[in-house]
């Protein structure tokens, strides 16, 4: 450590107050895993492979499972918060390449966002209609369930948080908690009605047909496998947030590679789980609308108990936390971006009373808006699937190169305390990159590709813009405090990373 460096450590904040014990993280890592994926993605894979949908989860829980052993290695060698950027920049020292995975995160924040924010939409929808419609409900109006009414209600769900982040509120362990266990509270129910219908024979389903292969796209089983996982792959990820609260958890290195495995375990066992419920409840042709699925598992499973009035708004609330995370990951990586002069200096503002970063928050909504509307005006009915697709194609190229980097910094010798056998990340890159590949998409799919490049796009062209604004100034496009890049600081001008 030079100088300069134990200079800076003696002026910088105190050690944030560590709280998170193993229940607590195992809880929000669980939480962030679960969020919105089961209920936005499970429809279209049984309609990729059939009944056994069950195995694109446990291929999926496989790739994500290698990758967060990359994930361990790299978090307890260098334990801030900064996450895929900082190993990037660990690893390569190319500033222009750490900005794009920096940059490819907080576009993989608002796809998914975007995606939870139709899910809402479509559940919130149905959960009013069976409360105050004239049909199911108490009869005081009935509710356009329309594909224009799903829309201005995403539209509105992202302005609400936006004005969440603007008032400052950030994320809270206990209310994490508390939206894990409705979450949790709502799988179960799902997965208690499958097999109480498995075991009486109420359900339309069969559980035999867990065995059934249905090809509906024609590509043979193992690229239907194939696409099938790059489409499970969404409701695999979120464990890779849990970096974030490595400065705030109760001996990391201990507990943190425990707790994370058993999370990713204990979620692709409730998919596995889930998976099952639905196939002995519903027919494989079954066709779910936009409402998602499981809300047709409850109310077609147990059609004698008024759950199917309550699971609506359950689902609301276990959708909105985890695109509430997504936004504010998404606005403290472009205020950090912006602090740092890699992007318009402008996008780091905050307001003076609040100190949220308000330029940052209203850029990363207002993104999100445009692509909620021009995607669903591009995809028709598939909103959701082009969304969350486009943000599984975004972080298995993220999660690629956290694999590569893995690879690369094994042979420094930083002090570590979980090392991943040395196949693992190789592994876990290659077939991430599989998944990256045309291969793994239907023709439908493939607006994923445009989706990503675009905002991936709007990216670079900020990021010329500020190389030319910085040049003017004398001043130079590059990181000067990588490592506090996610916490939104202000940089250290005397604080460098020289790789």
């Amino acid at each position: 450590m030079t100088a300069s460096e134990s200079d800076v450590q003696t002026d910088e904040p105190a050690e944030l107050k560590r709280v998170l014990g193993p229940g607590l993280l195992l809880l929000f890592i669980v939480g962030d895993i679960l969020g919105a994926g089961v209920y936005a993605v499970t429809g279209d894979m049984i309609q990729h492979v059939g009944g056994i949908a069950w195995v694109p989860f446990v291929v999926a829980f496989v790739v994500a499972t290698l990758t967060a052993f990359s994930y361990l290695e790299l978090v307890t060698k260098y334990p801030q918060a900064a996450g895929a950027a900082l190993y990037t920049h660990k690893a390569f020292g190319l500033h222009f390449v750490t900005f794009l995975v920096a940059f490819a995160v907080i576009c993989s924040g608002i796809t998914s966002a975007s995606t939870s924010s139709n899910v809402v939409a479509g559940n919130l929808l149905v959960g009013l209609h069976e409360t105050f419609g004239t049909e199911d409900g108490l009869g005081w109006f009935d509710i356009d369930d329309g594909g224009m009414a799903q829309l201005w209600i995403a539209l509105g769900f992202m302005v609400l948080l936006a004005l969440i982040n603007l008032r400052g509120v950030g994320e809270s362990v206990k209310f994490n908690v508390v939206l894990t266990l409705i979450e949790m509270a709502a799988l179960a129910i799902v997965i208690v009605i499958g097999f109480i219908a498995a075991g009486t024979g109420a359900g339309e389903g069969d559980i035999a047909n867990l065995v059934m292969f249905e090809d509906a796209n024609d590509k043979g089983w193992f690229l239907a496998v194939t696409v099938a996982t790059a489409v499970a792959f969404f409701a695999m990820v979120g464990f890779e947030d849990s970096v974030n609260m490595v400065e705030e958890t109760k001996n990391p290195a201990k507990i943190f590679p425990r707790m994370m495995l058993t999370g990713l375990g204990l979620a692709c066992l409730t998919y596995v789980l889930v998976i099952v419920a639905v196939i002995a409840v519903l027919p494989l042709d079954y066709d779910s609308g936009s409402e998602g699925i499981l809300l047709h598992v409850v109310r077609i499973g147990a059609p004698s108990i008024p759950i199917d009035e309550i699971f609506p708004y359950m689902t609301v609330f276990a959708v909105a936390n985890t695109a509430l995370i997504n936004m504010l990951m998404a606005s403290r990586l472009v205020y950090g971006l912006a602090r740092q002069r890699i992007l318009p200096t402008g996008l780091g503002a905050v307001l003076p009373g609040r100190r949220s970063p308000w330029t940052a928050i209203v850029f990363s909504t207002a993104l999100a808006l445009i692509l909620i509307v021009v995607v669903n005006r591009m995809s028709g009915n598939n909103v959701v699937g082009a969304l969350s697709g486009t943000t599984a194609l975004l972080l298995l190229c993220v999660f690629a190169v956290v694999n590569v980097a893995c690879l690369v910094l094994k042979r420094r010798p930083d002090k570590t305390f979980f090392r991943a056998p040395v196949w693992v990340p190789v592994v876990g890159a290659v077939m991430c990159l599989f998944l990256v590949g045309p291969w793994a998409r239907t023709d439908e799919q493939m607006i994923q590709y445009k989706i990503a490049l675009a905002m991936l796009g709007v990216g670079l062209v900020l990021w010329v813009i500020t190389y030319f604004l910085n040049k003017a100034v004398g001043a130079r496009s590059r990181f000067t405090d990588i490592d506090h890049l996610a916490e939104g600081e202000e940089p250290n001008p005397s604080h460098r990373y020289d790789p």
